[in-house]
């Protein structure tokens, strides 16, 4: 039977208490890695809850039963967590993947070669750049990035190559040997 006032669960059954909304600043790692974490409740309670490993910026957990007591003896509410996620200096999330912005010289994009990459895990991991390697071109390492219940992410690494600030005189006579002996082209040409 129901009527003006019903509740679920009968009419002046226990009703459920109200969700609570509460937001919360995570570092990048423990947004990836997930924590357990204490806030504390505009009513003054100490809640202890699990962040899941992989959230994102911005991202609301419903955290069930967290939220505030119920005045009649039912069920507590919903506690809302809105995470927002500092950035990190080295790492930056694209989706379930983690790009690293890897410096690598000019000896090293022409002739290839062998290089250490940062990981998430705080370890690294020997990256083999091809010969010929552009800057802006992504390495991907697979498995190797944001893990989740549903899924893991890449790291994707993205080379950079660097100019040195200051050559010695043998390093400018070989670079105007190096430009003698190469062809009149201009790396521009497809923009015109």
């Amino acid at each position: 039977q129901s009527g003006f006032g019903a509740q679920p669960g009968g009419f002046g059954g226990p009703r459920r208490g109200a969700d609570q909304r509460a937001q919360t600043t995570l570092n990048f790692m423990t947004a990836i890695r997930g924590d357990t974490i204490d806030l504390q409740a505009g009513d003054g309670r100490v809640i202890t809850v699990r962040i899941p490993a992989g959230v994102k910026d911005g991202q609301k957990i419903r955290l069930r039963g967290k939220g505030a007591p119920s005045p009649s003896g039912g069920e507590p509410g919903d506690l809302i967590l809105e995470v927002t996620v500092r950035p990190h200096p080295v790492f930056h999330r694209d989706g379930d993947n983690i790009r690293v912005e890897v410096p690598i010289t000019f000896a090293e994009a022409v002739k290839g070669a062998t290089i250490e990459v940062p990981t998430i895990d705080g370890g690294t991991v020997r990256v083999k750049v091809p010969p010929h390697s552009q800057s802006c071109k992504t390495l991907r390492l697979r498995g190797r990035g944001v893990e989740t219940k549903k899924s893991k992410g890449d790291l994707l690494v993205e080379l950079a190559v660097t100019v040195p600030n200051r050559l010695t005189r043998e390093q400018e006579q070989a670079l105007d040997a190096f430009i003698a002996a190469s062809p009149a082209e201009s790396p521009r040409d497809d923009l015109m």
